[in-house]
């Protein structure tokens, strides 16, 4: 009883206060915004995060270059909807695998949410990896420590002040342009890109705009807009709300070992007094401006540079570290590891089926895909010799970058059918052919005025799939 009334009385510190809650830590009570100024980070967690963001981007800017049989590693060609991705193209017939796709990485999110909070947030997110491991960066090499930059933001304009702030921000300028020219990139393809770039700009104006609209919109956000991207924006920040909950693992303040705080003064006794000195450096580094002792908030990305500044903080007093870490609000509270809950099992279990779909029908998606279709306006014919004639369309994809040669045959009918393109339809890679064709059928054929027919569709001999479609004659 004794010990559940102190984890009470801890709790009530922990959470004697909510006026955090009522306005997010970068705007003030007036609605004016307040701009943070984040220490510098340092620590294991952050060269980890450094590591990482440096093979991430490596990936991002190097991706659109790589090509697999001539053709780009990854293409999202929204304005021609065509995609390629990891060397497979997509076409608009493939919407249902996107949505598939779509629906999986929702309830993935949703499952890793759950789980693990926004560490995706914190150690994959390209906002934070630009902000954070970019231009903040630049910032600090720049400006110096936040100190610093709060002294020269104050102090009155001078030549030193405006070749800081200029080289600062031209070099924003040029890394942003790089970026948004990365992200056409993805869009258009590089030698789309390459063109725009050589080409006189009168060619492509449509292009070199958004190549500008790209650049200015990228260097707004990560010279002005910075932190308020996570916090106001992005959808993310708001869903974690409804999916955290006491057992998700986060980035946690331990108010067990660390109440009641106390300062620390070197050669005197802390009796009564938790580890945490109160000296503030977990806010000093939070690059959205929170004091993670309050708890979960809705600005907290998960970054760990309130855990890298209070295990140096911890190791400097002799005390273990771990008093900011990864952990539960039921981990601290009792003391119990991650646990399965019903909603981690409920989602788990509808994230193996969706993947399962998803993997079989990437699995057996066809190379080819055609469509027919009888000609829309045309009456069925008459030929001399007494057999109904139908007009019929057809139209083929080839997913693949290898050209095809498509031949069309009657499936156990006893007639004609005649290719207007020839003997066979070329298809060029990764591309779209269209033709028209006659099925002609005896009279012995036709059971009714609307009879149904097969065709196979065959590549090199192979059958690729059989459609059905109607055949219009004259009525029994």
């Amino acid at each position: 009883m004794a010990n559940s009334h102190h984890i009470d009385e801890l709790e009530q510190i922990y959470q004697d206060t909510e006026v955090f809650r009522d306005r997010i830590a970068t705007v003030d009570e007036d609605g004016k915004r307040i701009w943070v100024y984040p220490k510098k980070p340092s620590g294991r967690l952050y060269r980890a995060r450094t590591i990482l963001s440096f093979f991430l981007l490596a990936f991002l800017f190097g991706a659109p270059f790589i090509k697999i049989n001539g053709e780009p590693l990854i293409l999202l060609n929204i304005l021609e909807r065509k995609f390629i991705i990891f060397g497979l193209a997509f076409w608009p017939q493939d919407f249902h695998l996107f949505a598939l796709a779509a629906l999986t990485l929702a309830v993935f999110i949703i499952l890793f949410t759950v789980v693990f909070g926004r560490v995706f947030c914190g150690w994959i997110c390209p906002q934070t990896i630009f902000m954070e491991m970019v231009f903040r960066k630049i910032e600090y090499f720049i400006e110096g420590d936040a100190h610093k930059q709060r002294a020269l933001n104050k102090a009155p304009w001078s030549p030193e002040k405006f070749l800081k702030k200029a080289s600062k921000h031209i070099i924003f300028y040029a890394i942003s342009f790089i970026i948004g020219n990365t992200f056409l990139a993805y869009i258009i393809g590089v030698d789309e890109l390459y063109k725009i770039v050589t080409d006189h700009p009168s060619q492509h104006l449509g292009g070199l705009s958004a190549m500008i609209i790209f650049s200015f919109v990228f260097y707004g956000v990560f010279s002005w807009f910075r932190e308020q991207a996570c916090v106001i924006v992005c959808p993310y920040g708001r869903l974690q709300g409804v999916l955290l909950d006491a057992n998700s693992i986060v980035v946690a303040y331990d108010f067990k070992r660390g109440e009641p705080r106390g300062r620390f003064r070197k050669n005197q006794p802390r009796e009564g007094q938790g580890d945490c000195i109160a000296c503030g450096l977990c806010e000093q580094v939070c690059p959205t401006g929170i004091d993670i002792k309050n708890g979960t908030q809705l600005e907290c990305v998960n970054c760990t540079a309130c855990i890298d500044a209070c295990d140096s903080v911890m190791d400097r007093i002799n005390k273990p570290r771990g008093l900011i870490r990864y952990a539960s609000y039921n981990g601290i509270k009792e003391g119990v590891r991650l646990r399965l809950t019903p909603r981690i099992i409920g989602y788990s279990t509808i994230l193996v089926l969706l993947v399962s779909a998803l993997t079989f029908l990437l699995a057996n998606r066809a190379p080819l895909e055609a469509t027919i279709l009888r000609t829309p306006g045309v009456l069925y014919q008459e030929t001399p010799d007494g057999k109904i004639q139908n007009l019929y369309n057809i139209k083929v994809v080839n997913k693949t970058f290898d050209p095809k040669e498509i031949t069309l045959q009657l499936k156990d009918r006893t007639g004609d059918l005649i290719l207007v393109s020839g003997q066979a339809l070329p298809v060029p890679k990764d591309g779209l052919a269209e033709s028209a064709f006659f099925v002609r059928l005896p009279r012995s054929e036709l059971t009714r005025a609307n009879t149904i027919i097969y065709i196979d569709v065959l590549e090199g001999g192979n059958l690729v799939e059989t459609i059905q479609t109607a055949f219009m004659g004259p009525a029994k």
